[in-house]
């Protein structure tokens, strides 16, 4: 909602701190709505980091952000103006109530996995072992374009 492509400028500023460092963006992406239809399309984007930070408090980070840019948990995959998730932390697994890593829901999320395969081609999914380009390729389409808008 709002300004997208300025809230995913903004967030990514927000997020990068001398114990998180911005490593590499995607282009930015637009996507029809999955889940709940009757929504704007939305703008997505992945950023590759290096922090000194754990996984808890890289969650906490990012909810900070989020919430710091007027972010409401209204409906589940509603509209939002900012939306921040961890799909990887290394080649770590996190399965708690609060984190879980790699990302549950990436494997069925081509605006996901587009933006992951132009930064990081050779990431291998540490349970399934797939790259984004392996497990993009077997979903549709999902209305996954790359957008004109730029970091």
């Amino acid at each position: 909602m709002g300004d997208r492509a300025e809230n995913l400028r903004e967030a990514v500023r927000r997020l990068e701190a001398p114990d998180l460092r911005i490593k590499k963006r995607s282009s930015i992406y637009e996507t029809a709505p999955r889940y709940v239809l009757d929504q704007g399309e939305y703008l997505n984007a992945v950023v590759e980091i290096e922090t000194d930070l754990f996984p808890i408090q890289l969650l906490k980070r990012a909810r900070k952000v989020e919430q710091a840019m007027g972010r409401e948990r209204l409906m589940v995959n509603g509209p939002r103006n900012i939306d921040i998730d961890i799909l990887f932390y290394g080649r770590i697994v996190i399965d708690t109530p609060d984190l879980k890593v790699p990302h549950p829901r990436m494997p069925e999320r081509r605006f996901v996995l587009e933006p992951l395969e132009e930064i990081a081609p050779e990431l291998r999914h540490p349970l399934t072992g797939k790259t984004a380009a392996e497990m993009s390729a077997a979903l549709e389409s999902q209305g996954v374009r790359r957008s004109e808008f730029t970091f």
